[in-house]
This record gives structure tokens, sequence and C-alpha cells, in this order.
């Protein structure tokens, strides 16, 4: 590619920053394309030495010099410095991983970067500081003029892509937020961007039933037969290939999903669960919908372990390879 992609530094107290570094000091082998991070080049410098990593920093003003400098240190934006202790959260912290999303989002929307990257956040700091929105999906999904119902989230691996039509809600508000426009809608998105960002020619959709058995001809709810089939129905109608709705239970063994593309499920657990199940260190949260590539790992800050080399860089890695993948296949229809 070229031009690299943009990767936020995330909460500075977090894991973001020494999986950054981990990430760099693994390009050769990974084979990753060149990126920058947007935050801050000592917290950078700090979380490479704490892991043990020897990652020289290179410090860029624009997204133009990466090139000249991946080779020989990670290419720093510097935004500001801040003062941190890794595992504990400050609003200091808090509003350079703001800022960074701020400015990384920007310069992957002028055309300056591919793709972004998302470094893990802490969504109570954040607020604190002025964050009003439910996570980075529905901040970058504003900053594209996008509406946040057509920004869909997709958990992508090596053996399974689920996509959940309801998200961080309760469980028992599931039935409720269920509409056959709002399935339709979430799983064109995720056809089209299939085809679009990773070269699925037809993709094929599996939708699940919300109830047991896909409600067992209502003897197990209603929703399935008067909301899911009949969204399915619109789907196959538009030219889209979805069937379903399926029972959840049988979906995800390895010959079920040898016979889709993606899981279309119809609350968080339903499709992380699995995701999570097969692919635990090699998820990546992609933002569907967008004029823009956006990816992030598919962990949180990890304040816990933050500090003490523990925590496994393959999900960055994962990310870092996704966005470039998908940014080229744009380039390049």
């Amino acid at each position: 590619m070229t031009l690299p992609l943009a990767l936020s530094i995330g909460d500075p107290a977090g894991i973001g920053p020494e999986l950054a570094a981990a990430a760099w000091d693994m390009r050769k082998a990974e084979h990753l394309p060149a990126f920058f991070v947007v935050g801050s080049a000592r917290v950078i410098e700090e979380a490479a030495r704490r892991r043990g990593l020897n990652v020289p920093v290179c410090a860029v003003k624009a997204p133009d010099e990466v090139a000249g400098c991946f080779d020989q240190g990670l290419p720093v934006l510097d935004i500001g410095d801040v003062d941190y202790t890794p595992g504990a959260p400050c609003d200091a912290g808090a509003t350079l991983a703001l800022n960074a999303l701020a400015a990384a989002t920007g310069l992957v929307r002028s055309g300056a970067a591919a793709a972004l990257v998302t470094g893990p956040i802490a969504k109570s700091r954040l607020a604190r500081v002025g964050f009003h929105y439910p996570g980075q999906t529905e901040y970058v999904a504003q900053a594209c003029g996008i509406l946040p119902e057509n920004a869909v989230m997709m958990l992508a691996g090596p053996n399974l892509r689920v996509v959940p039509i309801t998200v961080h809600v309760a469980l028992r508000d599931v039935p409720d937020l269920l509409t056959n426009e709002l399935i339709r809608n979430r799983a064109a998105i995720t056809a089209s961007a299939l085809t679009r960002d990773f070269g699925i020619a037809n993709p094929r959709l599996a939708v699940a039933g919300l109830n047991p058995h896909a409600g067992e001809d209502g003897r197990m709810g209603h929703e399935d037969a008067d909301i899911v089939a009949p969204a399915v129905a619109l789907l196959q109608a538009a030219g889209i290939n979805a069937f379903g709705p399926l029972p959840p239970d049988t979906m995800f063994h390895a010959e079920a999903r040898a016979a889709y593309d993606a899981a279309i499920c119809m609350y968080h657990d339903q499709a992380l669960i699995p995701m999570k199940a097969l692919d635990f260190d090699a998820g990546v949260n992609v933002t569907l919908g967008l004029p823009i590539i956006r990816t992030s790992p598919d962990h949180g800050t990890a304040f816990g372990i933050a500090g003490t080399g523990t925590a496994r860089v393959g999900p960055t890695v994962a990310a870092l390879r996704m966005a470039g993948e998908c940014a080229m296949r744009r380039m390049n229809p």
C-alpha cells in the first residue's frame, strides 16, 4: 500500500500501547503493512521497555513520513504527553485517548491514511472527559456522517464472522428491539461489505433465530416467525443469499460454518460466545457500512495486566492485518 494505517493509542494505562510496540516488533514475521501510532511517543517508549522490547520510536509529523522510517522504528505522531500509571486509568489518560481517536479518524477521513485501527479505551473514563457515545464505533460513524444504525459491528476471525443485530443492551430488551427492517438493513450492509472489503462475490448469510429451535413453530416464541423469517424473505427478494431463521445451537460446528460466510445473530452473546470460543486470540472488531476502513482488536483495556508483559498481541496483529487487506481491496476493486 502507498498509505499507512493509523492506530490510535487507546488508554495509556491499558494494554494498547505495549501491544502497538509488540506488533511493530513482529512486523516482518507477520507481514504487517506500514502503520503509525497517534498518541504519545513517551508512552510508547515506556510501554515497550516494560514489555522488554527494543522498539525505537520514530517521531513523524504527518503520515507521508511513515514509509521512510517504518523499518527503523515505530512511527508515532505525538499529540501530547501525559503522566500515567499502567493499570490505573485517569482523566488525563482518557483525554489523550479521546484526542488520539479524533486525530486518527480525521487523518483517515482526509485520505492521508489508508485505514483506522482503534486501540482499546475505557468508556466510563471517556465519559468523564466529555465522550457521549456508547463506544468508538458510534463516534467514528458520526464523524463519517453515518447514522449509528447504519454502522454495523462484525467480529471476524479465521474460523467465523458474526454480526449481532442488537449489541450492548439487556437481554430482556432484545425482543422489543428486533424489527424486520433492523435485521434486513444490517444484514444488507453486511453482504455489501463482505463483497467490497472481503472480496466475497456472493456472500452467504446464515440468520440465527432468536429463540431455542428458532421458535419451533411458535411453541417457544413468536419472534422468529413474525420478525426474523419475514426479514430473511426481504433479503432474498433483494437478491441477497440469506437463509434462516436457523436454530442457533446447531449453527457453529465446523460443517455448519462451511455453509456460510457470516452469521447474523440476534443479540450480543449469541454472536460473541462462539466467536471467542473459536477465535479468541485472532478476533477483530470491524465496523461495516462506513466510507472508511475501521478495525479494532477484540478486547478491552485489560487494566489488570497492563504493564506486566502478559497481554497477547494476536488480536492487535490481526486488526492491523485485516485493516490493510480491506484497504487494499478498496484501492484495487
